[in-house]
């Protein structure tokens, strides 16, 4: 047996092992906890909702091919593969819309294609910036973001860059 798979239940029995000795009620505080979370949810409800719909009005209206053929020829010069390019438009907006785009990318070219891993690398060190700041934000009711967004997406756009340069050096593509 692995020490793992005794991690949780050990947990949970040193959780409730530490209630009792301090006098908590375990199940009156999950309730109370639980509560709050769905206030919560309520809280973030209105913020997902227009961010999905944002993200299928701009699939579907063109958008997305639209700016990637635009930015194709930059991206090119630069050495990243134009394949890869909706994937990293996308990232930042939809981590669902991003990960049907991996795996069309990797059915079609492959994983060990240089496209298949560019795609993977750059999947794996960018996030769902506004995803994340539309849920995070919104839970905590705080609308001006300042820099954290700006900062974020120049992150997004600095993995973007060196996913394609990270794989030509330590792959060999």
């Amino acid at each position: 047996m692995r020490i793992t798979s005794l991690i949780v239940p050990v947990f949970v029995l040193g959780v409730i092992l530490y209630s009792l000795h301090k006098k908590i009620g375990v199940f009156d505080t999950f309730i109370a906890g639980a509560k709050e979370n769905i206030a919560v949810c309520f809280d973030i409800l209105p913020s997902l909702v227009a961010l999905m719909l944002a993200v299928e009005m701009f699939k579907a209206s063109g958008a997305l091919s639209a700016l990637t053929n635009l930015i194709e020829p930059i991206t090119s010069i630069i050495g990243i593969p134009s394949e890869c390019v909706p994937l990293a438009l996308m990232r930042p907006v939809s981590g669902s819309g991003a990960l049907s785009m991996l795996d069309s990318i990797l059915s079609e070219y492959g994983a060990d294609s240089f496209i298949g891993r560019v795609a993977s690398v750059l999947m794996g060190s960018t996030e769902t910036t506004l995803y994340t700041v539309a849920v995070y934000f919104g839970a905590v009711k705080i609308k001006k973001t300042r820099h954290a967004l700006p900062s974020a997406l120049v992150g997004d756009f600095t993995a973007f860059i060196l996913s394609a340069l990270a794989v030509r050096l330590f792959l060999g593509a």
